[in-house]
């Protein structure tokens, strides 16, 4: 594609990157096909190539007006599109350059300020997320039907006994996660045990910075992103750990893309690869264990009950598309027992995509819809996933069990 950026922009690493990103695009709508929204608005500007173009006219000088905001907006950065792409277009790199110049550009209306701004005090204050939780699963019983479906029930406490092991992992639990599911993280200290793994944890616990950075404050998240990385690395320091584990596969694409995000920075670039370098998602270390060691794998099954319940696994787009692992966790769960049944697009998102919910709730639910009619035509037992925003967007929307898959294997 060529470009004709304005030459102030152009100059910039962020510039630069656009740049070469534009340039490498071919305009051959292979993305389209995949692309969720796409799908559902038959709109070309509503698709990554279309998308592409928007942000191209604003980095060339053209005024970007709302209109444009919204079409970057409803993109769900599901990364199908990267998956697609046979040029290998970094899509998702060029839309955070493309969202931040618009969004510096284009004022948002109080009403879409005020949201992003609640969310983000929300949801990055545990003590106010869950002090509301717990009210709204107090008043649970008598709420509305559809409200009752977005509050997750209280999880059944997991007991775990910590042991000591010589390889070790540094366990970072998140931010929402630890009230909404903490049984989560449980399972996989319990896993991880059952492999002679230990897994350190930090003292405090923090948002990886994702939510700050797709709700366009970026500052916050950078801030988050270089704490985060000060505290990991002085744990690792007296705490020598072969990789850093998120449960969340959400989170664990942010913190692949730290270096990224960081590498600009003289300060923190090296800090922030050697961070994004030992992360690695829970089922990779699952899987080479097992698969280099028979008893591993007989260890990870004794004592876990046998069970002829069928499972519908929906890969999370940051787990396929994100970080790039295609049925890594499918086989892991086959050895152990469990029979898995497929389902058309797995490929395509579900709706959750991080805060996408609630800021663009119509189309999510037109997702969800999607890929609950997909699923509930093999008639699983569970449903399982490995995003805890997949997995409670999805139980919002059907009575079939949805379940951690870590939570399977205990």
């Amino acid at each position: 594609m060529q470009t004709n950026i304005i030459s102030d922009f152009l100059h910039t690493p962020e510039g630069k990157q656009a740049n070469e990103i534009l340039r490498s695009c071919v305009h051959c709508g292979f993305c389209n096909a995949t692309c969720p929204t796409y799908q559902l608005l038959g709109d070309e500007l509503d698709g990554p190539r279309g998308r592409i173009y928007l942000i191209k006219q604003t980095l060339e000088g053209k005024t970007p007006s709302r209109k444009t905001q919204l079409h970057l907006d409803r993109c769900l950065t599901c990364r199908n599109c990267e998956t697609t792409c046979p040029s290998g277009v970094n899509y998702s790199q060029l839309l955070d350059i493309g969202r931040t110049v618009i969004n510096q550009k284009v004022s948002r209306s109080p009403a879409q300020r005020l949201l992003q701004f609640s969310l983000r005090k929300l949801f990055l204050s545990r003590f106010s997320f869950s002090l509301l939780l717990k009210t709204g699963q107090l008043f649970k019983p008598v709420l509305p039907a559809k409200l009752k479906q977005s509050i997750p029930d209280k999880p059944e406490k997991l007991h775990y006994k910590k042991k000591s092991h010589s390889r070790k992992i540094l366990l970072i639990a998140g931010c929402v996660q630890p009230s909404l599911q903490p049984q989560i993280d449980t399972a996989a200290k319990i896993v991880f045990d059952k492999l002679a793994i230990e897994c350190i944890e930090p003292a405090s616990t923090s948002c990886c910075g994702s939510l700050s950075h797709h709700l366009n404050a970026e500052n916050e998240a950078i801030s988050i992103i270089k704490n985060n990385i000060n505290n990991w690395l002085n744990i690792i320091k007296t705490n020598p750990v072969e990789a850093i584990c998120m449960t969340a596969t959400g989170c664990g694409v942010a913190i692949k893309e730290y270096q990224q995000l960081l590498a600009n920075d003289k300060n923190y670039a090296d800090k922030a690869k050697k961070i994004s370098d030992l992360y690695k998602e829970p089922a990779e270390i699952i899987a080479s264990t097992i698969n280099s060691d028979q008893q591993a794998l007989k260890q990870l099954a004794r004592n876990r009950p046998i069970t002829d319940k069928t499972i519908a696994f929906h890969p999370p787009c940051t787990l396929q598309h994100g970080l790039q692992h295609k049925n890594l966790i499918e086989p892991i769960l086959e050895q152990c027992g469990f029979t898995l049944t497929s389902f058309n697009d797995s490929h395509l998102c579900c709706g959750s995509a991080g805060t996408y919910s609630i800021t663009q709730k119509k189309l999510s639910q037109q997702l969800l819809s999607n890929k609950l009619s997909n699923i509930n035509k093999t008639k699983p037992d569970i449903i399982g996933t490995a995003n805890i925003g997949c997995q409670l967007h999805l139980q919002s929307g059907t009575s079939t069990p949805v379940k951690h898959w870590l939570e399977l294997l205990i």
